[in-house]
């Protein structure tokens, strides 16, 4: 049996001249002179009905999705995960703002008034905006800051006797705390809508996955801790700026043998039940039609508990106490207190949108669509901005009941919806039921709802096998925000992250380019960095080591040739000095061609091509060193030319007027190959005609 012939290689071949930036510039990619637009031309451009009804449909993602929306299809999931998620949102809002240092109704207040708005305004699908255990942590350590308990002391006489009593006038600490919150909350709410009119959507990258999952382990930490005094039943004051997580732990170790051992028992069954609920919910997600309500279950029955055997009057159990039914009229915020709150509201607008934008765009992965950043900014600023004068504080979206919402069947942000008027029905019809809930429940809910993020010191072991990098990244953001508290740990934790993208950039991968087939005197260098003030000097010295060819080394090398030179025909140059004008030209004709042959070619290189296809950017400093280089190159008859850049990096290089002096556009080529072919014939010997 025959064998048959394989079937010959494919070739590839490819016939053009040779390009470089000169002859690109002026004949191929020059633009044509277009005539200028009117004005009427432009505003119809700009202003037209299709251009406005853009506008209003990115501003209101409601009016795009809500018209189409399958009744049949959607309905019944969204009611269910509306259901479940608000059921999940009011112990979470009556325990969150515990964290921001404001009475529990707040809570309330703040997951209903933002969700409500994100209906129209949000673009995700899944995820549950409301109140969140970081964000209402960082919030209460302003809060404390700004209104601190020293600041409510009042001093009472004990009857007729001079000793006198001192207490804290907590109505007046509260209220001062609700002013400073709702302050704050606004501030947050136009710095997230400025940015997102801006379109700076972008800035949530700076926040590395890292960075973010290290951050909210710290966070983590700090709430943890401040629940252990609820946990016991203990008074201890709240401590805020660094070292404050330390401070809190020690002055709880210190006064723990004033344990309220029944506050301590209803906390501990709490955490029991809770933790046991999650576990099955966890185990059987698949068979249970909606999630166990661990949460709302261990707030009735403690409450029930509490009402039925008085434990805030005979066992002395802290309760919620006063829940005022109905909703507060709109106020205007007091903006006298705006320049200290500037810091705090930045940091905790950038973590609430990251946190926000991070898990939507998991949400939007999983079921196939997309979501908008800058809108989710301008939802978020809004959201945040109009609550405030209904006396919220800031809110982004919960891990917990996203995974909830999402679960039980949510579709759309009708789920979201639905959610909001089950508190507002607890707010406005049923909200006094809670007054006699045990403070230590709160404390309980809010500690096992932590153990998502606990789990996050998961990524320790992982990260050390794949990146050290971003390893010590997390463990900065971590240590950095766990001692410093969360807004200097978290500037921290940027400042950190921001010095190893220049470290990684400056130490790029940098190597000679071998070629297919190597070109005698000529070396091409790569490197996979940008070229701007930060290492352009590493990339000249890479340069140099790399191709061997240092223009320095060479440039003493020829001097030292010339004093020799010069050295050994001196006593013969005297005697030319006294010869007439024609023979004195002779002489140095000679002499000049002596000096060629004696300072002959110091390097085998003769031309070096710079490889920038990976380069994407170069500052004025880079510019510079480029130049210089060219010209210290030029010095030791060395070559240099530049290849593979992009057309925005040519536009950046004329806009430095770097095509001045030693710098050409024809020693720029758009690909390796047109610099290696045009250096070849270059340098070729020329051709001698044969004699006829």
């Amino acid at each position: 049996m025959e064998q048959k012939d394989a079937p010959p290689p494919l070739m590839y071949r490819v016939e053009r001249p040779v390009f470089d930036e000169a002859y690109l510039h002026t004949q191929l990619l020059h633009p044509r002179e277009r005539s200028p637009k009117t004005i009427r031309q432009r505003l119809a451009q700009h202003c037209s009905s299709e251009r406005a009804k853009a506008i209003a449909l990115s501003f209101l993602p409601i009016l795009t999705w809500l018209p189409s929306y399958p009744v049949k299809e959607y309905l019944f999931g969204d009611l269910v995960s509306g259901l479940s998620t608000g059921v999940m949102q009011l112990p979470q809002g009556l325990a969150y703002a515990m964290l921001a240092a404001v009475p529990p109704v707040y809570g309330l207040y703040s997951s209903f008034y933002p969700v409500l708005l994100y209906t129209f305004f949000g673009t995700s699908r899944h995820i549950s905006i409301g109140t969140f255990a970081v964000i209402s942590l960082m919030i209460g350590g302003v809060v404390v800051r700004e209104a601190p308990d020293s600041m409510f002391t009042i001093q009472a006489l004990n009857g007729t006797s001079t000793n006198t009593t001192v207490f804290i006038d907590t109505e007046a600490r509260d209220a001062r705390r609700v002013h400073v919150a709702v302050v704050l909350t606004t501030l947050v709410g136009v710095i997230q809508l400025v940015l997102g009119l801006l379109r700076f959507g972008f800035v949530a990258i700076y926040l590395t996955e890292p960075l973010v999952r290290g951050f909210t382990t710290a966070a983590a930490v700090h709430v943890f801790i401040s629940q252990l005094k609820y946990l016991l039943g203990i008074q201890t004051p709240r401590f805020s700026g660094p070292l404050s997580a330390l401070n809190s732990v020690t002055a709880v170790f210190s006064d723990i043998t004033s344990t309220n051992v029944t506050t301590l028992i209803v906390g501990v069954v709490c955490m029991v039940v809770l933790y046991c609920v999650k576990d099955l919910n966890e185990r059987f997600k698949k068979k249970l039609p909606v999630p166990i309500p661990g949460e709302i279950i261990v707030v009735m029955v403690s409450t029930g508990i509490s009402y039925g055997l008085s434990l805030s009057e005979n066992y002395q159990v802290d309760v919620v106490r006063t829940i005022p039914s109905g909703l507060l009229p709109p106020a205007i915020p007091d903006f006298s207190l705006l320049p200290n709150l500037v810091t705090d509201s930045i940091a905790i607008a950038v973590v609430g949108f990251s946190m926000g934008i991070s898990l939507a765009k998991i949400f939007a992965l999983k079921h196939g669509y997309s979501v908008d950043g800058n809108q989710e900014l301008i939802a978020l600023g809004l959201c945040n901005f109009v609550s405030s004068f209904f006396h919220t504080f800031a809110i982004t979206c919960s891990m917990s009941r996203s995974l909830v919402q999402e679960s039980t069947g949510g579709n759309t942000q009708i789920a979201g919806l639905l959610a909001s008027m089950v508190v507002l029905l607890v707010v406005v019809a049923i909200g006094f039921v809670f007054q006699p809930l045990p403070q230590t429940a709160l404390a309980a809910i809010i500690m096992v709802n932590l153990l998502g993020m606990f789990k996050q010191f998961r990524d320790i072991p992982a990260l050390w096998r794949t990146s050290k990098i971003e390893l010590a990244i997390w463990l900065v953001a971590f240590v950095a925000s766990v001692l410093l508290g969360l807004d200097l740990g978290l500037l921290v934790a940027l400042g950190f992250a921001i010095l190893s993208v220049i470290y990684r950039t400056q130490r790029p991968v940098i190597l000679p380019l071998f070629q297919a087939a190597e070109c005698t005197g000529i070396k091409i260098f790569h490197s996979n960095s940008s070229i701007y003030f930060a290492n352009s000097d590493l990339y000249l010295n890479a340069l140099k080591e790399k191709t061997g060819v240092d223009p320095v080394h060479l440039q003493a090398i020829r001097k030292a040739r010339k004093r020799q030179l010069k050295k050994e025909r001196g006593g013969s140059q005297n005697h030319l000095d006294v010869q007439g004008n024609g023979q004195v030209a002779e002489t140095h004709t000679e002499s000049d061609s002596e000096e060629t042959r004696f300072l002959e070619p110091l390097c085998p290189v003769h031309t070096l091509i710079l490889d920038w296809t990976p380069v994407n950017f170069i500052d004025s400093v880079g510019a510079k060193a480029i130049k210089l280089v060219i010209k210290e190159y030029a010095a030791v008859d060395v070559c240099v030319f530049i290849a593979g850049c992009s057309r925005t990096l040519l536009a950046e290089l004329r806009t430095l007027q770097f095509f001045t002096g030693v710098a050409t556009p024809e020693m720029v080529f758009p690909t390796i190959h047109d610099a290696v072919l045009h250096c070849r014939r270059r340098t070729a010997p020329p051709t001698i005609p044969a004699i006829q």
